[in-house]
């Protein structure tokens, strides 16, 4: 909410009194004066008019977790455990996933209260890669490599992947770097080659790396670069 907004919806202001208050400087916003009256407020914003404290702002909370695999990637499930299960925090109803791993897939998650930057984490404008680690049941044919770099048509979508870097590092295992995330989309790229993929297991995010000391279910507050990373 604009910050001229939420103070004018305070029965002792106004729209003319909030104007002054904000030119005057006498409006402040995590400890410094705001005078921009389109300033967006949220909630993890600490507003004071003067010695008065408008809004006390609550603390953006960001964890990275080592999702295991059999646990589910949501908030709630009647028949699983979810990752918030995981997690000994308090207030974990307001904390939410920025994108999810299937039940069978293992690695990084990350889990927020800030809406706004988990969209950021999860832009679909490919500006934070994926990078996974896989496993087929099948030799991964070499032709795999060029064909992911050009991009798959999905028929079911009427669309072409954005490419992708297959990095074949033994007969059964490859490093896959990923712009996008598509529904099963991993699964489905090794499909095309008639290979099941038995494992798969998200390293980074990013700039963000799983921490190589987080056994799975384990979890950790991300750092201020990581966080400043998205």
């Amino acid at each position: 909410m604009r910050i001229d907004r939420l103070l004018s919806n305070l029965p002792r202001f106004n729209r003319q009194h909030v104007r002054l208050l904000l030119a005057a400087g006498r409006v402040r916003v995590d400890g410094q004066a705001c005078r921009d009256s389109r300033f967006e407020v949220r909630a993890f914003h600490r507003v004071e008019v003067d010695d008065e404290l408008v809004q006390a702002g609550k603390p953006a909370r960001y964890f990275m977790l080592h999702k295991p695999v059999g646990v589910v990637s949501a908030t709630s499930h009647p028949d699983h455990r979810t990752v918030l299960d995981l997690l000994n925090e308090p207030d974990k109803h307001e904390l939410h996933l920025a994108g999810r791993l299937d039940l069978n897939t293992s690695g990084l998650l990350l889990i927020t209260n800030d809406g706004l930057w988990s969209r950021r984490a999860t832009a679909p404008d490919g500006s934070h890669a994926k990078v996974y680690r896989v496993e087929t049941e099948q030799v991964i044919d070499p032709a795999a490599v060029e064909v992911f770099a050009q991009g798959l048509y999905f028929a079911y979508e009427d669309l072409t992947t954005r490419p992708a870097l297959l990095e074949i590092q033994a007969p059964h295992h490859a490093k896959l770097t990923l712009h996008e995330g598509r529904y099963h989309q991993i699964k489905r790229m090794f499909g095309h080659f008639q290979n099941k993929v038995i494992g798969l297991h998200r390293q980074s995010l990013g700039a963000i790396v799983l921490d190589p000391d987080l056994p799975p279910g384990a979890y950790r507050p991300l750092t201020q670069a990581e966080i400043a990373s998205v």
